[in-house]
């Protein structure tokens, strides 16, 4: 072929690498539209079935209290009918056998008056002895109207106006929610969820944070954190396996919780940190990440080590004290390269930790720096970065050579910062912990 054929059939495939990739993208952005389609329209149909639900459940509670309410005030008339007709009837009786007695002595005076003259004496003494008997001075008391009970309802026609107006503010719709998840970070055995406002008018008192499991057999959306920061970290998930995340606010003063964010889809491909099991003087909880320090002997202070290096630098390892005892200046909690059995503390070279009153060693030497003494609910972190001091093959890392690595220790509000030598290259390290005595509980993430 000559030059310029081999041009433009260079060119040509130019051209048509460059269509692929064109449609690739276009087909990438079609995708997308149709995702934000569905979201848009599934989205509104999940209003709109709540807002049915929602609206036809405040029917159906509406018409219940009112038949309630109609009820007891129907009894209450009932109640007073029933009070005030009960004497009324007791009188009435009192009148109707009065007029009967007076019916019966009327017949008996004028029987008296129609009789003989030889009858006419014992019948009238009779009749007048049965006259005085009856008292006929004497009548009953009838209670006037003003005083027996006229029953009327009073009814406040303003209901209809307060309902009208608390109705027409109820509820609300809108586009977006006040509040995004903003990142998933993996770690070992969790994800660290950080979230932010995207309302800035919002005035967000509270967050809550729920996760599940991703998939049609997933479970249903549990509760991880209801507070006032922008992070969680969820713990007690399983490596590569996808959870759905979602997040809502609550303003200042009110009870209702935000529309929930975006589901937003993470995983960890990180084992978690799990303590060594079998480690004379520990009982371990059943993920192994919680550690509680049970025996009480002072001739030997053992050292759990973690179950295997899985600390790698750029990551922040947490110890979190859940319990506390006696402190003693040997107890330890840190990182090392190794995991030698038999040692008694971290103390010692190829380690780094702080003790529970705070002081800190590096390869067995203290440190003039120190931090605040361990308390229940502290929470101690580590955080290293690499720095060679001498370059290292690229290919085989444990060729030799010295490393220095950056650790950042944080207690409390405090934290130091000094570079740790070791021996060899290391690119994951060992965690562990040792007390003297019993009573102390760490949590490890």
């Amino acid at each position: 072929m000559s030059v310029e054929v081999d041009a433009l059939l260079q060119e040509a495939k130019e051209s048509i690498e460059a269509a692929q990739n064109y449609r690739s993208e276009l087909q990438q952005r079609l995708h997308g539209l149709n995702q934000a389609r569905k979201q848009v329209r599934g989205s509104s149909g999940q209003a709109r079935e709540a807002l049915r639900r929602h609206f036809a459940e405040l029917q159906a509670a509406a018409s219940r209290l009112l038949t309630e309410r109609l009820t007891s005030l129907l009894a209450e008339v009932d109640t007073i009918e029933a009070d005030s007709v009960k004497p009324l009837d007791d009188c009435q009786s009192l009148i109707e056998h009065g007029v009967g007695q007076a019916d019966e002595l009327l017949r008996e005076g004028e029987a008296a008056l129609r009789c003989g003259l030889g009858e006419k004496e014992d019948k009238l003494g009779s009749f007048t002895k049965k006259a005085m008997h009856i008292q006929l001075d004497s009548l009953p008391e009838v209670p006037a109207l003003v005083d027996v009970p006229s029953v009327s309802a009073q009814l406040d026609d303003s209901l209809l106006g307060l309902l009208r107006e608390r109705v027409s503010r109820h509820g609300s719709v809108s586009s977006h929610p006040p509040v995004q998840i903003e990142e998933l970070q993996e770690r070992p055995g969790g994800i660290l969820v950080r979230w932010c406002k995207v309302d800035e008018d919002y005035a967000a008192a509270d967050y809550r944070l729920q996760y599940r499991r991703s998939g049609s057999g997933g479970s249903q959306y549990e509760d991880a954190y209801i507070g006032r920061d922008c992070e969680f970290l969820v713990l007690h998930l399983d490596p590569h396996t996808d959870y759905l995340f979602r997040v809502c606010a609550r303003g200042e003063g009110r009870t209702e919780w935000s529309p929930w964010s975006v589901p937003q889809t993470g995983y960890t491909t990180l084992a978690p940190h799990e303590w060594c099991p079998g480690t004379e003087g520990y009982i371990l909880s059943s993920r192994r990440n919680i550690a509680l320090r049970n025996d009480s002997s002072q001739s030997r202070c053992p050292v759990l080590y973690s179950n295997a290096p899985t600390y790698f630098c750029g990551q922040t390892l947490t110890f979190k004290i859940s319990a506390t005892s006696q402190m003693d200046r040997r107890d330890s909690l840190g990182v090392c390269v190794d995991s030698p059995k038999g040692a008694e503390s971290l103390q010692r070279d190829q380690a780094v930790c702080i003790s529970t009153n705070g002081a800190v060693f590096v390869n067995g030497k203290e440190m003039t720096n120190q931090l605040p003494a361990i308390m229940l609910g502290s929470a101690i972190t580590f955080d290293m970065e690499v720095v060679n001091l001498f370059p290292i093959s690229n290919n085989n890392l444990s060729e030799g050579g010295n490393f220095k690595l950056r650790v950042t220790i944080g207690s409390g509000n405090r934290e130091v910062v000094f570079d740790w030598l070791v021996d060899q290259a290391v690119d994951c390290l060992f965690f562990g912990c040792s007390f003297v005595h019993s009573g102390w509980k760490v949590l490890v993430y």
